[in-house]
């Protein structure tokens, strides 16, 4: 979320300088809680006014120009040890930002990509479904429905005779729906669609379509020990000092522009590849040393942190339309 809250001090900052609306360009540094945009890139001799005025915003620690006009810019502590409540809060608005207000895109297909005739016409399908909701947590407008192209015009959903016109409802009923949307959400537009049933229902972390479940489960259940009674009391919000609690924070803090630039590009491998990685940060945190068994780990809140794993990847599968299980 803090993408986000960037994203409109971003806006403001411009607004204020006299300059007109522009992406922020956001990418991350490499350390948790910093970002650098390239909004300045074209404005370069207002690049020290726009940092000033954005080190004025009292959540921000430090802004200042780097290289050519790249901004850099520093959230404070306590904005980073606030971010797992506000994202618990926000539940699946998490997700959501204004970043393509006023975007018009073409509505999803009514079809069920799961029961198209083939991998390549499902992959298709569902990658203009996806598109259309993450458009839509972004803030574009859906128009009118879109078309899918398909090789055989006249072939319906699961319709027989064409090739792997029964491949994709075997997969479906041998690994489950979950499995067979996540792993084509996850593939690369362009590339042959190769899916095999017995990979994808594997329930190990080098499954992604099981990694990233399994991560909401381990979430949810970090969530439910830490409400049992005898569980101690989580501790107010503090500077996060556990790296990695600092590298899921940061992940989490990506979501909503990861949302925002798969919907941009018409590229929702972008962001379930996203919530892999997400998943990774959030079973290394919620499982390491510094967590095992209390509630209170030092300089963190076992339950907050969780919690906020729990709706981050709530949200995020919610958008790719597979389940999130609260355990497996």
């Amino acid at each position: 979320m803090l993408t986000r809250d960037l994203r409109e001090a971003i806006s403001r900052a411009l607004a204020a300088a006299g300059l007109g609306p522009a992406d922020p360009g956001l990418r991350p540094t490499g350390t948790p809680g910093q970002y650098a945009s390239s909004v300045a890139l074209a404005h370069p001799r207002a690049a020290s006014a726009l940092a000033a005025r954005l080190a004025a915003e009292p959540w921000i620690e430090k802004a200042g120009v780097t290289g050519p006009g790249y901004l850099t810019v520093t959230v404070t502590p306590q904005a980073l040890a606030a971010l797992p409540a506000r994202i618990a809060a926000a539940g699946p608005g998490c997700a959501s930002s204004d970043a393509l207000r006023g975007v018009i895109l073409p509505a999803p297909p009514t079809a069920d990509p799961l029961a198209a005739a083939g991998w390549e016409e499902a992959r298709e399908m569902l990658a203009v479904e996806l598109t259309a909701r993450l458009a839509a947590a972004a803030g574009a407008l859906a128009g009118e429905e879109a078309r899918v192209r398909s090789d055989d015009k006249g072939a319906g959903p699961g319709a027989t005779g064409q090739p792997g016109a029964t491949d994709v409802a075997a997969a479906v009923a041998f690994a489950g729906p979950d499995a067979v949307r996540f792993t084509l959400a996850r593939t690369v537009p362009g590339q042959p669609v190769r899916i095999d049933p017995a990979v994808i229902a594997r329930h190990v972390l080098e499954n992604p379509a099981y990694a990233v479940r399994y991560a909401h489960a381990r979430a949810a259940s970090g969530v439910r020990w830490a409400a049992t009674p005898g569980a101690a009391e989580a501790a107010p919000p503090r500077p996060p000092a556990d790296p990695g609690e600092l590298a899921l924070l940061d992940a989490l803090s990506w979501l909503p522009e990861r949302v925002a630039v798969a919907a941009r590009r018409e590229r929702p491998d972008e962001f379930a590849r996203y919530l892999e990685d997400l998943a990774g940060v959030s079973i290394a945190a919620l499982t390491s040393a510094s967590h095992r068994g209390t509630a209170r780990a030092p300089g963190s809140d076992k339950l907050a942190l969780a919690g906020a794993a729990r709706a981050g990847l709530a949200a995020g599968l919610g958008l790719l339309g597979v389940g999130a299980p609260d355990r497996m």
